[in-house]
């Protein structure tokens, strides 16, 4: 079991790692595709550790794939966010409340979790977005589950969040109801763009087309 935590430790040390030279423009996207595919089919440490072999230390400190902070004094129990005939977008590095309750109301909202820090456990966001979109943006290895209903609306989840959560680390349970509105749900690494990340879930839906790969 020691050996499976160190293993996915060092596989979401090693996806920052060559997420962040990306973003330092150390090489293109075909190569960040390749390095990434690389990272995820490992089974070793020592195989992940190949892949940053040839990276210089990083000069600042690696934003962790998902944020912990489970005794951060700053954290409140409860807090609301609105985006009413406006636009409001969370970013960067911020504390998420344990409950966060999310209103749009003819405008939109942006809540970006890549930095943000969650306590470990359960962390409740209840939406309710009339005529009005929603963007949660997760890192690679936030747990999360859906619960949101649609009358005349979207609800629609693209990301990569382990199948099992992980109860020593954050997990995010989405509710809440969508009128004539939308809310989705993407995955992106740090410091990727919404083109980038396009990009690359296009050639990961090639990669697992059918046939692909076969001799």
């Amino acid at each position: 079991m020691d050996s499976l935590v160190a293993l996915r430790d060092r596989r979401e040390q090693v996806i920052a790692r060559i997420s962040d030279a990306y973003a330092q423009d150390l090489y293109d996207v075909d190569e960040l595709d390749r390095r990434l595919d690389l990272a995820h089919s490992a089974r070793t440490v020592a195989e992940l550790d190949a892949l940053v072999a040839d990276l210089a230390a990083p000069t600042t400190a690696l934003v962790p794939m998902t944020t912990q902070a489970i005794d951060d004094p700053t954290r409140q129990e409860r807090r609301k966010v609105r985006a009413l005939m406006g636009s409001v977008e969370r970013k960067g590095r911020w504390v998420v409340p344990t409950n966060l309750t999310a209103r749009a109301f003819w405008g939109s909202l942006v809540l970006d979790f890549r930095e943000a820090s969650l306590a470990a456990g359960i962390t409740t966001l209840d939406i309710r977005a009339t005529m009005a979109s929603v963007e949660l943006i997760l890192p690679p290895s936030l747990a999360i589950d859906v619960d949101v209903s649609s009358i005349m609306g979207s609800c629609e989840e693209r990301h990569r969040a382990p199948v099992e959560a992980d109860p020593t680390r954050p997990f995010l349970r989405v509710t809440g109801t969508v009128i004539m509105g939308s809310v989705e749900i993407l995955t992106r690494l740090p410091g990727e763009t919404a083109r980038d990340a396009r990009r690359r879930e296009k050639r990961e839906r090639k990669a697992l087309a059918p046939g692909r790969g076969e001799m």
